[in-house]
């Protein structure tokens, strides 16, 4: 009557990572990055911004979805459909980007890391076709600065790496010029990445979008607006 299904361990498993690696969580950690250097302080709140549930829907449904695990008991597509639909903007669920983010170096791997090394397993080692993935990795290393698209700072959520990758970004100025091979470190350790993003391609395509990001007031948006096409 309510909808529950009775299914088998290895079924529970698949939905799981149906559920962390593709249909929730990682549409959350974007949410999360990127809700944090706009300004926003609702996740319902940020589904009423176009650009990023523009960004999530391309996350979930054209990046995320051709290497999907599929539990085989429910669609995939239906779930995230209802994350998009129902879940994500119900103002009474009064969950925040700023709490999301707590622990966010520890979640890359798993919520996008696991998506990469699905397309890699498959015999794909040239990932530049991703867009909105390696903008979440940019957009972390940007989130690293604790400086908003306003420019203005902003306080940034609890991780136990935190204080050891903001070490990558010290001295970092909005608008001024930056070298980005300081965040190799970052880009190419699989405890961060899930894979080293240059052996697939992805690493000089985040220094690229982290470079447009540190162009000034609204570059992060705008960066996010001009890939999405």
């Amino acid at each position: 009557t309510v909808g529950l299904i009775f299914v088998t361990r290895r079924s529970v498993d698949k939905i799981e990572k149906m559920k962390v690696c593709t249909c929730l969580n990682p549409l959350h950690t974007c949410l999360a990055i990127f809700g944090c250097l706009l300004g926003h302080t609702k996740i319902s709140e940020e589904m009423r911004d176009e650009t990023l549930v523009k960004m999530i829907r391309v996350i979930g449904y054209t990046e995320g979805m051709p290497v999907v695990v599929d539990p085989g008991v429910m669609s995939a597509e239906a779930f995230i459909g209802e994350v998009l639909e129902k879940r994500f903007p119900n103002p009474f669920v009064p969950d925040t980007p700023q709490r999301i983010a707590c622990d966010t170096s520890k979640k890359l791997p798993v919520r996008f890391g696991e998506t990469l090394k699905a397309y890699v397993a498959r015999g794909e080692t040239d990932l530049s076709f991703l867009k909105m993935i390696p903008m979440v990795f940019a957009g972390y290393a940007r989130y690293l600065t604790a400086v908003g698209d306003d420019g203005k700072p902003f306080a940034q959520s609890p991780d136990p790496n935190l204080e050891e990758l903001r070490r990558l970004v010290a001295g970092y100025e909005l608008g001024k010029p930056f070298d980005t091979a300081r965040l190799r470190p970052l880009f190419q350790n699989p405890e961060y990445c899930g894979v080293n993003l240059y052996d697939v391609k992805l690493g000089a395509v985040a220094e690229k979008y982290f470079t447009e990001m540190n162009e000034g007031a609204g570059a992060i948006r705008m960066t996010v607006n001009h890939y999405l096409g």
